[in-house]
């Protein structure tokens, strides 16, 4: 064999090597990638399976109702889920009616934006109006959901969401909501709800949880109020 015919087979091998080490680097970091999503997922999973209470930060959501409140609710929902104009057009105002507004509970807010891509559009106007003025959150939350468009259509739009907060009359700065959506000025904070969801191991909007611990039926009064009694016991034995 010449000089450069064994050349030729050195390089070739030596082609044949790196093929290997990167291939086995791919696979190395694809199987590193993976185990680290399924122990994540577990870890959601296993709060939910098992009933233990998801720890939130209360003082970073929207609230209505008094802080102090023994029971605390929050909804996972997004503004273009149909669900979820039902819970805000039936279930919410029950839930205030008899828990809210008699002290018993609060209910808090978590945006989830994965229906379109106007969910975030939808997020990102909720969360300006809740840092303008946090008292008309629960106004706009209403008006959006009272107004809401045909899933399949990209309605949640800058110019229909300010035109609706203009129509309701939320004391708010319109121009500073529009440059916050054209900005998305709280995408980071709407990426900390969405991994929030993530981190409890909520997969369908609307999802309640009922001091930390999720509700089967959102939609069932009879069930919901029987879980807050339940829980307000619960704090009152501690």
């Amino acid at each position: 064999m010449s000089k450069q015919e064994k050349r030729r087979v050195e390089q070739e091998q030596q082609k044949q090597k790196t093929r290997i080490l990167v291939i086995s680097s791919i696979a190395v970091v694809v199987i590193i990638f993976v185990g680290l999503f399924m122990l994540a997922s577990k870890d959601a999973a296993k709060n939910v399976s098992t009933g233990e209470p998801v720890e939130f930060n209360y003082s970073e959501l929207p609230r209505i109702g008094n802080e102090d409140a023994p029971v605390k609710l929050v909804e996972f929902g997004d503004f273009k889920c149909p669900a979820c104009s039902q819970f805000a057009g039936s279930m919410k105002p029950k839930i205030v009616q008899d828990f809210v507004n008699e002290g018993k509970a609060a209910l808090y807010f978590v945006n989830m934006a994965f229906v379109g891509p106007d969910s975030e559009t939808a997020s990102l106007a909720a969360l300006s109006v809740y840092h303008q003025n946090k008292d008309e959150f629960w106004k706009f939350y209403d008006a959006v959901y009272a107004q809401q468009g045909d899933e399949s259509v990209e309605w949640a739009t800058e110019d229909f969401l300010v035109s609706l907060a203009e129509k309701d009359k939320l004391a708010i700065d319109y121009d500073l909501l529009r440059k916050d959506i054209q900005e998305k000025t709280y995408a980071d904070e709407l990426k900390k709800d969405i991994q929030l969801a993530t981190d409890a191991g909520v997969t369908t909007t609307p999802s309640l949880y009922i001091n930390g611990v999720k509700t089967a039926e959102p939609f069932d009064i009879e069930a919901i109020t029987s879980e807050i009694n339940t829980a307000a016991k619960a704090v009152e034995a501690k």
